[in-house]
């Protein structure tokens, strides 16, 4: 399979069903079930790769990358979880370029990146304790001078990527994973796939109790007032509490 112009074919994505069956049959060494999930993918690949357009990398480059953490999906893919494969390709295809800038150069970043992560890093901090919360990337360029896409390349030059199997809460002995918070379906907020996978970074700077409404609302899918009898807590604080934490949420994501 040879993709070195970015010219796809006229191709919608498969049903879940059709990919899952294609991808057994690519797992038992089917060439052509492989090449049918991956052209049928390659406008998500090409989503994917977008987001990365001002790292000073070719287009094209970073979507070979992202090709190859598509073919990992591929073999990578627990058909017995439930969830979407395009979901899980997504964090894939992210990993993999985001691994390639780090080996190929982004991860020794230059003087003036370093700087820029040092100031951030310590004005984040600084207005974390000021305003309990952490502060979004508009502020931070407001406070630090640099702007917002200054901040933004340095910070994912500095960035490891999560692995989708990375343990982010556990309850009774169970581990919750990335890939586990990466399921599609309706919640009263809509987060992209891209915001979800950065959504695991921000969860971690909550405090006990709002990280616990966060995974009990949306994780275990509890009403409002289960969770405020199990917090001992009203409805009405509860509603408040996730509203607070939602918009912190998205301030932190923005």
């Amino acid at each position: 399979m040879n993709y070195s112009m970015i010219d796809l074919p006229d191709l919608g994505l498969l049903s879940e069903e059709e990919t899952r069956y294609n991808i057994g049959l690519a797992r038992q060494g089917n060439n052509n079930a492989l090449t049918k999930v991956v052209e049928h993918n390659l406008r998500l690949v090409l989503k994917v790769t977008y987001r990365f357009k001002n790292s000073g990398y070719e287009l094209q480059d970073l979507f070979q990358i992202g090709v190859i953490g598509l073919i990992k999906a591929v073999h990578g893919f627990d058909l017995k979880r439930e969830i979407r494969f395009s979901t899980y390709a997504v964090a894939k295809i992210i990993g993999e370029i985001r691994l390639h800038l780090r080996d190929d150069g982004l991860i020794k970043i230059s003087r003036s990146l370093k700087k820029i992560v040092r100031e951030v890093r310590k004005r984040e901090e600084e207005l974390k304790k000021e305003l309990n919360h952490l502060p979004s990337i508009k502020r931070l360029a407001e406070e630090t001078g640099y702007s917002r896409e200054e901040i933004i390349r340095a910070l994912e030059a500095n960035k490891k990527p999560a692995s989708i199997y990375q343990t982010i809460h556990q309850d009774e002995g169970t581990d919750l994973y990335l890939i586990d918070s990466l399921e599609e379906k309706p919640t009263e907020t809509e987060f992209s796939n891209f915001d979800r996978l950065e959504l695991v970074e921000v969860l971690k700077n909550l405090d006990d109790r709002s990280r616990r409404i966060i995974y009990l609302r949306y994780f275990q899918d509890k009403t409002q007032q289960e969770i405020a009898e199990e917090i001992g807590v009203s409805q009405v604080q509860v509603s408040r509490l996730e509203k607070k934490i939602l918009r912190d949420l998205k301030n932190s994501l923005n």
